[in-house]
């Protein structure tokens, strides 16, 4: 703990309140960093923490708590007043006002401001915007500190304060659970501790209203599945909360939140379930847009033998009859599926497409989910792509999120979408609000990879209400004799065993299973053979794994591939957050949205900016300054970011990621770790998803038998949404 006056504030971000500031102690001047409240010169500051040595800026005191304390003597005074807190008082009014009011100064600035007006240069008005201001400083720094003794930590208390202003201690005396809905990164257990210390009782209608809306929304967030049954919800609630009540004791609460509008009684599956309102509103409006736009396309007049036969010549290939009936489908359907695995043309039918629309002049656009997807279907297709985020032009979040929607809908005739297995509920329902009357739509994906990350399940829900025109792809073109990548891929996918003893240029299986040795075969694969061997750079090579945790899963190996390709230099930049190490140079991932990171890119030429920064996006630390804790990420699409202290909680390495973060991305060489785990987890649609990821090289590392057991697992675990139910039953909600 270190004890001193500010001596001055040398930084202060006013968004995430990290801060740098020059004491006065009774050891001497010391250096201190820390997320704090608004500080002025003069005031003074105890600070738990420890003294960490930082390589270009000498040892500092990183403080993890506040206390703050008016300034007490005079000189001080001055030196707060006129530090700059207080618009319009400098150091002649900041001297005029303490040599006046002496020790009483805060006293009289807070509780009697009209007494400023005597003072020559301030009058009634100016004395009543300072007694505000200081007023304003007062109650956040208070409010920090209140936060404080409920082990809250200085960062969160920031952003807690910055959320509520002068009304933090009245929301959290009056419900702390408001927090997991207001503030990103609280969850169930800290209001719960916060609520615990506050004197509200385990039984409380606060505490179990919490508890059912947290475990519903959970059930979303980590199974998918956006439908509770009673039976489970109830269940669940009641381990979170600890509580011995019986299932009788919930329903009044349950029904308290029917009336107050945050969930839905459905009946699923002949049992009582519940839906949060805006998951039921959305599966809804989904189903609902989608019939509406599958019944409403008009004929093209298109010869269509003819058109086939001209890209057939044009494109020097001969189209399998599969291939061309998805052709048929997408442009003689208002809302079409195409849907295959890996080599079964989607690509080539996504081209034919384009080109009949062209001819009859209707204008498409291309989009996918992620960057890197809407990057290589640009590339394979020639022509302009996006996210589905850049094509609504996301602008922050909140009702406005999208400048594109039902008053402002896409200009184009037909969208075409890629990879949209990895759509989930919030996406399509932006995206259809988007979607003129009139419009084509193409959904094109593989239904056998992992479904989307977010709740939903809407290719699936889709093709299996069996009300829109799918088209199954079987037939595999993209392979030759010497690839295995592919014929692999759909071994996996139907049952069998890959090719492991053959012979290949591009799929390789080690059987080293070792956990310590499996790390050290891929850190010597990713820094040395497959780089000599392919002429790449060891950030070509993607590790992506079934698990996070392990001697040989994520973290672990992320640790070891840093230290073998981006080890820390004489003068290399880093900042050290949690138990992560960012340096220049690393590969990073981003993994929660962000809906209003801002970023900047070139585009022809021309500077572009944007806002939102994804889940699962990659890019490399370009820049860093240690004095501020911020750096510049650069990801693969080209968007520069600045990353502050208060944004790195969602951001980890990428040398290895897990399979689930690794949906939609195309990668020139994959290493797969096949160690065993948990069936739930460990099934064949996560192995053909990682398989599926490659472009031209993939390494299966692992017990043969480890491999088997993966393949001959079927267990998904199921996602239960209404969006089926509502595209088999009739219209009874339209927009």
């Amino acid at each position: 703990m270190i004890k001193g006056e500010i001596l001055n504030v040398i930084y202060h971000n006013a968004e995430n309140g990290f801060t740098i500031l020059l004491l006065n102690t009774k050891d001497g001047e010391i250096t201190a960093t820390g997320k704090f409240p608004l500080l002025g010169i003069g005031e003074v500051v105890e600070l738990e923490g420890e003294f960490k040595f930082n390589s270009k800026y000498g040892e500092q005191f990183v403080a993890s708590s506040i206390k703050i304390e008016k300034p007490t003597s005079l000189i001080a005074m001055i030196n707060y007043l006129s530090s700059g807190l207080i618009s319009g008082v400098g150091t002649i009014t900041a001297s005029n006002i303490v040599n006046t009011f002496k020790e009483q100064t805060f006293d009289v600035i807070e509780n009697q401001p009209e007494k400023l007006a005597s003072i020559r240069g301030i009058s009634i008005k100016k004395a009543g915007d300072i007694a505000l201001a200081y007023k304003d400083i007062k109650k956040m720094q208070e409010s920090v500190m209140f936060l404080q003794q409920y082990d809250i930590s200085i960062n969160m208390a920031v952003k807690i304060y910055n959320k509520y202003k002068a009304r933090t201690q009245e929301v959290l005396n009056q419900n702390p659970y408001q927090l997991i809905e207001d503030i990103d990164g609280i969850g169930f257990k800290t209001a719960d501790t916060i609520a615990g210390k506050l004197g509200i009782s385990k039984d409380s209608e606060f505490r179990l209203r919490a508890g059912l809306v947290y475990t519903l929304s959970q059930i979303a967030e980590l199974k998918g599945s956006t439908i509770a049954k009673k039976q489970e919800l109830v269940s669940a609630t009641l381990s979170l909360l600890d509580l011995p009540q019986s299932e009788e004791e919930l329903d009044s609460v349950l029904v308290n939140l029917q009336i107050s509008g945050l969930i839905k009684k459905v009946d699923f599956e002949d049992e009582d379930a519940f839906i949060m309102t805006k998951f039921y509103s959305m599966e809804n409006y989904i189903a609902q847009k989608l019939k509406l736009l599958s019944n409403e396309q008009a004929d093209l007049h298109l010869d269509f033998d003819r058109e086939i036969s001209d890209f057939e010549l044009s494109s020097n290939i001969k189209l399998h009859e599969n291939q061309i009936e998805a052709i048929k489908a997408g442009v003689s359907n208002g809302v079409a599926i195409i849907t295959g695995g890996p080599g079964t043309g989607k690509t080539t039918i996504v081209k034919a497409i384009l080109r009949m629309f062209k001819n009859v002049n209707l204008k498409a656009i291309l989009m996918a989910p992620t960057g890197r997807a809407s990057k290589r279907l640009e590339e394979q297709t020639g022509e302009a792509a996006s996210t589905i985020h850049r094509a609504l032009e996301m602008q922050g979040k909140g009702d406005g999120m999208f400048a594109r929607n039902e008053h402002n809908p896409l200009d184009c005739d037909a969208i075409i979408v890629d990879e949209v297995s990895m759509i989930d509920d919030f996406v399509a329902f932006n995206l259809l609000k988007a979607i003129n009357r009139g419009t084509r739509l193409i959904l094109v994906g593989d239904k056998d990879q992992l479904p989307s990350v977010g709740a939903g399940n809407v290719l699936a829900d889709l093709i299996g209400s069996g009300i829109f025109t799918t088209v199954y792809l079987t037939q595999i073109f993209r392979q030759s004799e010497t690839s295995q990548i592919i014929t692999n891929a759909h071994k996996i996918n139907i049952g069998e065993m890959p090719n492991l003893q053959e012979k290949s240029n591009d799929f390789f299986y080690s059987s080293t299973c070792e956990p310590e040795e499996v790390k050290d075969e891929i850190v010597e694969l990713v820094t040395t053979r497959i780089p000599r061997f392919l002429g790449v750079s060891p950030n070509d090579v993607q590790v992506i794994a079934p698990m996070k945790a392990g001697v040989s899963g994520v973290d672990n190996l992320n640790i070891a591939l840093q230290e073998a390709i981006n080890p820390k230099g004489l003068n290399q930049a880093q900042i050290v957050h949690g138990k992560r190490t960012f340096r220049v140079g690393d590969k990073v991932m981003q993994i929660k949205n962000n809906y209003d990171q801002e970023w900047v890119k070139f585009e022809h030429g021309i500077i572009v900016r944007g806002l939102g920064v994804f889940n699962g996006d990659i890019g490399f630390i370009e820049e860093i300054n240690e004095q501020s804790q911020s750096m510049i990420v650069v990801f693969e699409d080209g968007r520069r970011a600045n990353f502050t202290i208060v944004d790195l909680d969602n951001l980890t390495h990428a040398y290895a990621i897990t399979i689930h973060k690794s949906q939609g991305s195309e990668f020139s060489v994959v290493i797969i770790p096949i160690l065993g785990g948990n069936p739930m987890l460990f099934n064949r649609n996560l192995l053909y998803t990682a398989v599926t990821r490659a472009k031209n090289m993939v390494v299966l590392i692992g017990k043969q038998n480890n491999i088997y057991k993966m393949i001959k697992n079927e267990y998904i675990q199921k996602r239960y949404t209404l969006l089926k139910t509502f595209l088999q039953t009739q219209d009874n909600l339209f927009i």
